[in-house]
């Protein structure tokens, strides 16, 4: 050093400028060098030499990259990468407090011993190094720079209301990648930095925070190096970190370097806690406050006056202890680690004979352990090298291009890029060391296209997983107050400045379920003030749409196409429900009033024009008296009532009154009061509707499918009490038959005898479309009792010939058998043709070829008839069906009575007594018997046997 060399200790708390004065203070000399705590920190600070004096005089130096024009005059550098013996003029250390860092403390403390300008040296940090370097650094001067703003500590937050432009410190990766997630969901994203980034994804990062895409920044204690951020607030998450051998807390000096980075310039900043972090202490957060920190003792050292004669005396050096009573032996590193690890191969320790091969040994065991995996993979992997390095001179090419394509891959996840990166470190710190590769150019270029391109793939996937762009985009410009521009497409996807952010369905906007947090109210206002003009559109042309575009759901819903629009509430009238409108508040009252008299005026018109009937009936001045009250009662119960809920109002119609009520079209069943016209789909599904509005019903029952006769009663409970008169039909047994087919049965039934019983006809089961077994069950739930039997099965034919009429069996005069009145005349007017169509006598048999058993008894031999007679007869089921009200006494007595033909008791006349019905008069006394055909004749030859007049000719002749 010469006698004008200055050393300048510039000390003070965190934004106080003491980086920018070295800056300015380098830049005033021809050659200057600073050395920085991280390689962020120093792509920072090259950066803005560059922007100063260009990009020719200008080196950054680090680990992983080494950027060295002809014309260096600036060093920019990791403070373990700062050249030696350069004899620049300026000489600055930032962060010198890390002299007393367990890791990298003996470092800081040999750039503190031994670097020195030829002209200007500055060391820059914190108070607490005051006592240190006055004590280290003889005729050192002291700078103290105060504080351009104030700290404040805040207390404890949640981090739902942490506010914006805030810091969140944690100390490993899980614990960053945790908040960030909260973040997301709560304040639509944040940043992440970590010292274990590279420059290029650590810068892509910080833009996203410093550009206003996001309001907040997740890191680890990395931004308290010196990282220039727009911080207002930092907040502690934890306060213990792992120091890499153990768990630890923070010290107050510590907490002081990353709080300090909230509030920059002039502007005051705060810091807190947050999470699972306790409250800090009065004392602690007074001291922070205040800057006032307990001096640092003790240094961290280790002996830079190296022997590389043999590796023992290399390690016994590094191993070495201090004499000064401010220093400390640092612990062990992971170089000095690796070295006595490769000192126990025996291939290592035969190449490592000299002082070169033992220095490129040292040299071999600095490549920092980037990876991580583990202490003897790295030793294992650095043994490849040296004996590369040392055999050939070199890392061959070869194996070094299988290493980085390895490597050269952008999927994966989070942790997986991770990897790849600290991985692909390793190749580019070996890269950047001169002599070990053949083309340095080529492999430092290659290496660092991989990192850029993984750094690339790294914070792409960071800001995917951590940011939700969406969200941020809109807080943003909600921030800046300045109009958004909203677009609907054709299926009412909504979008805000291209961000999608929900679905206009109908007058009401759906977000996204993906916008969550503390932000989404207010990105949703945001976004329905963007709509509001969408809103007005859309409601005019909703006004403006035809009834055909407009329905109402089984449920009340109304419905504009597919979209929903509203829903019916009950009014003060059964047939005047009011409408509910789906409008959100921020589209304004004109689109609600609008919407509302819309969808009003549809429903008025659909009922006034499919309850048209009912509501004649109810306009109609000229129906007084009985008449007038039974309408209205009809028109409350919407055109169907019960007869038996109005026997008595029923009787007390007399026939004008009746007659006026039928001009309406009103129907006086046997069953029901109604009104066939309104039993049509349309109507019954309006009528189903408005009954459930009427009766308050949380579910509204669905109208049963058009076009069917009968549709399953249900259960006890199944449906509301009503529903079926309502839905138009009547419950009898297991189903539900249509009250207007229910009429037409009551028809048929008035003609048959309900007391003396009566079968079932083919009309009765087609209008009903049931089996025998489900009208049989129908009919008890109409009150009639029906019988069960069986008897035998008549062919239709034998039917056919006993009902024919003896005129239409006679042949016509023309016919030569027509005159004959005898069965011999018969025969004997038949052509003589030929040989009569009658089987001849079989030829006499003169031999037998066989023996033939003779046929047992029941056994049909080949050529003969079965016998007909011993043929089982068909069975059929039928059933009888009585008014189970009068005659129900006197089946009872016919009990246990033998029956007669066809299943019917036996009276005391036979078959043919009993009483008659109430049916229509009948030509006969007595009850019929109810036979589907007369009794067959024995031995009756069929009629449709061409042959059947000779055949009875014959007949009588035997």
């Amino acid at each position: 050093m010469t006698e004008q060399s200055r050393t300048l200790a510039v000390l003070g708390p965190t934004n106080t400028g003491k980086t920018h004065f070295a800056i300015e203070r380098m830049l005033g000399y021809r050659t200057g060098i600073i050395g920085l705590p991280l390689r962020l920190l120093a792509r920072e600070v090259y950066d803005r030499i560059v922007r100063a004096r260009g990009p020719s005089v200008v080196a950054l130096v680090t680990g992983e990259e080494r950027i060295v024009p002809e014309r260096t005059q600036y060093w920019v550098c990791t403070v373990e990468a700062m050249p030696e013996g350069l004899g620049a003029d300026f000489v600055a250390i930032d962060e010198i407090q890390l002299c007393a860092d367990p890791e990298r403390g003996h470092v800081f403390t040999d750039r503190l011993l031994r670097m020195r300008g030829l002209k200007e040296t500055q060391f820059l940090g914190a108070a607490t190094m005051r006592g240190a370097i006055a004590a280290l650094v003889p005729g050192a001067e002291f700078l103290s720079r105060e504080r351009m703003s104030q700290l404040a500590y805040s207390g404890s937050k949640k981090i739902s209301k942490m506010p914006a432009r805030s810091a969140i410190v944690g100390f490993s990766v899980d614990n960053v990648y945790a908040i960030a997630e909260v973040l997301k969901r709560q304040k639509g994203g944040a940043a992440v930095v970590m010292g274990a980034l590279s420059p290029r994804t650590r810068n892509a990062q910080v833009a996203l925070y410093q550009n206003g895409d996001v309001d907040y920044l997740v890191a680890t204690d990395a931004i308290g190096m010196g990282l220039n951020l727009d911080i207002d607030h930092v907040a502690f998450s934890s306060l213990s970190k792992f120091d890499g051998r153990r768990m630890r807390p923070l010290a107050p000096n510590e907490l002081a370097q990353i709080a300090g980075r909230a509030g920059r310039g002039m502007s005051h900043g705060t810091f807190g806690v947050t999470g699972e972090a306790p409250d800090l202490s009065d004392e602690v957060a007074r001291a922070i406050m205040d800057h006032r920190f307990t001096p640092i003792r003790k240094l961290e050292w280790r002996n830079a006056n190296l022997p590389f004669g043999h590796i023992d005396a290399l390690i016994a050096a590094l191993e070495a202890k201090p004499e000064d009573q401010w220093l400390a032996r640092a612990r062990e590193a992971d170089d000095l680690g690796a070295l006595k690890s490769l000192a126990q191969v025996a291939a290592v320790r035969a190449r490592a004979s000299d002082g070169a091969s033992v220095r490129l040994l040292w040299d071999v065991c600095r490549v920092p352990d980037f990876r991580g995996i583990s202490h003897a993979e790295h030793s294992s992997l650095l043994e490849t090298i040296f004996c590369d390095l040392h055999e050939l001179g070199r890392v061959p090419d070869d194996w070094l291009a299988r290493q980085v394509k390895r490597i050269d891959r952008t999927d994966g996840d989070i942790d997986t890029l991770s990897k790849r990166l600290a991985y692909i470190r390793t190749w580019t710190y070996v890269a950047q060391r001169k002599g070990w590769v053949d083309d340095e150019t080529h492999w430092r270029g290659e290496t660092r296209a991989v990192e850029d391109r993984l750094s690339d793939a790294l914070h792409e996937r960071l800001t995917q997983r951590f940011v939700d762009r969406r969200t941020s985009v809109l807080l943003r410009r909600l921030k800046q107050k300045e109009a958004m521009v909203a677009e609907v497409n054709e299926n009412g996807d909504v979008t805000v400045e291209g961000e999608f952010v929900g679905r206009l369905e109908g007058f009401r906007f759906i977000q996204d379920r993906a916008l969550a947090g503390q932000e989404e109210k207010a990105v949703r206002q945001a976004s329905l003030q963007a709509l509001s003009p969408q809103f007005h559109l859309k409601a005019d042309r909703f006004y403006n749409s035809p009834d055909t575009e407009i329905d109402f759901t089984e449920q009340g819903g109304l419905m504009w196409g597919e979209q929903a629009v509203g829903k019916l509430v009950a009014g003060s009238d059964p047939l005047k429900p009011q409408v509910e409108a789906f409008v959100d508040d921020v589209a304004g009252e004109d689109v609600m009033q609008k919407v509302q008299r819309r969808l009003q005026h549809f429903m008025d018109r659909k009922i006034a024009t499919l309850f048209e009937p009912l509501l004649n009936i109810q306009r109609d001045d000229t129906l007084t008296g009985m008449a007038r009250g039974f309408g209205f009662r009809l028109v409350e119960n919407f055109g169907i009532v019960p007869r038996g809920d109005v026997a008595e109002d029923v009787k007390s119609l007399d026939q004008d009154a009746r007659g006026a009520l039928r001009k309406h079209g009103v129907r006086f069943g046997q069953f029901t009061v109604f009104m066939p016209l309104l039993l049509k789909p349309a109507p019954t599904r309006l009528r189903l509707l408005l009954w459930s509005l009427a009766q308050g019903l949380d579910e509204f029952p669905e109208a049963p499918p058009a076009g069917l006769v009968t549709v399953p009663a249900g259960g006890p409970g199944a449906v509301p009490r009503g529903y079926h008169a309502m839905a138009g039909y009547r419950a009898a047994g297991e189903r539900a038959i249509r009250i207007d087919m229910l009429e037409r049965l009551a028809d048929m039934l008035r003609g048959e005898d309900s007391r003396a019983g009566f079968e079932a006809t083919p009309d009765m089961l087609s209008i009903t479309g049931m089996t025998l077994e489900q009208f049989a069950d129908l009919m008890e739930g109409l009150g009639y009792k029906a019988e069960r039997a069986e008897r035998e099965k008549v062919k239709p034919v034998d039917q056919a010939l006993a009902q024919a009429p003896a005129e239409q069996a006679a042949p016509a005069e023309t016919d030569p058998a027509a005159s004959a009145t005898t069965a011999e005349d018969v025969v004997n007017a038949i052509p003589d043709d030929g040989v009569a169509p009658i089987a001849a006598e079989p030829p006499e048999q003169t031999e037998v070829a066989a023996d033939i058993p003779a046929a047992t008894e029941t056994e049909i031999m080949p050529g003969d008839a079965p016998d007909t007679a011993a043929a089982a007869p068909e069975i059929e089921v039928f059933y009888t069906f009585t008014w189970a009200g009068r005659a129900a006494r006197a089946r009872t007595e016919q009990r246990g009575k033998p029956k007669a033909a066809g299943g019917k008791p036996a009276g005391k006349g036979g078959a043919k007594s009993g009483k008659p019905g109430r049916g229509k008069p009948r030509a006969e006394s007595g009850p019929k018997t109810f036979a589907a055909r007369p009794e067959r004749k024995k031995d009756q030859i069929d009629p449709d046997n061409p042959f059947a007049a000779a055949l009875m000719g014959l007949k009588g002749k035997g």
